[in-house]
């Protein structure tokens, strides 16, 4: 029983104000295989089948969302933490379906660490989801949803210090989902 609670736990993230994230693409803590690497859906040999996400309870002043999902396991790997997803959401969703990132047109993506040399894609195949890809173990990935009070304005492929800018001041909620890919 307590294990199903901790697991039910894990799968689910809850902020202060009641801001909740999930996701069923990931089972027992794991994002499923199919999202990332072991998956067979890839642009340029970068893993692109976004999982789905759906969130609920952001405060009501909130005017859009910005996503980013972030490896910080990768560090001793790469000397960088390492962006899967960044992303501009309006303020009226709050779901993204499996393959939102390249379904869905209402988003504005900007660019992850497959445009580094150690991905090499350019900037148009990089400002996307870029799916896990663990080189050396099991990594955890953190999935944070803001919610802002004022519509953010960047063009498609904008960098992640430019949406931190942009979010400066206006992040009125936030909350995180962790989730670990298996090498």
């Amino acid at each position: 029983m307590k294990k199903n609670i901790l697991l039910t736990l894990s799968a689910l993230s809850i902020s202060a104000f009641g801001f909740t994230l999930e996701s069923n693409g990931i089972e027992n803590g794991y994002i499923k295989e199919k999202y990332g690497k072991h998956g067979t859906q890839n642009l340029n040999g970068m893993p692109s089948l976004s999982f789905p996400l759906k969130w609920k309870d952001a405060p009501e002043n909130t005017k859009s969302y910005a996503l980013v999902m972030e490896d910080f396991d990768a560090v001793p790997v790469t000397g960088f933490s390492w962006i899967h997803w960044i992303a501009i959401i309006p303020g009226t969703t709050t779901e993204l379906q499996e393959n939102a990132s390249l379904k869905n047109k209402e988003i504005i993506q900007g660019v992850n660490s497959w445009i580094s040399s150690m991905g090499g894609l350019n900037i148009s195949d990089a400002s996307h989801f870029g799916g896990p890809a663990p080189p050396d173990k099991d990594h955890t990935y953190n999935i944070t949803i803001y919610a802002l009070n004022k519509d953010i304005k960047l063009q498609p492929g904008f960098y992640l210090n430019e949406l931190y800018n942009e979010m400066n001041g206006h992040i009125i909620d936030k909350v995180t989902l962790k989730a670990k890919y298996k090498k």
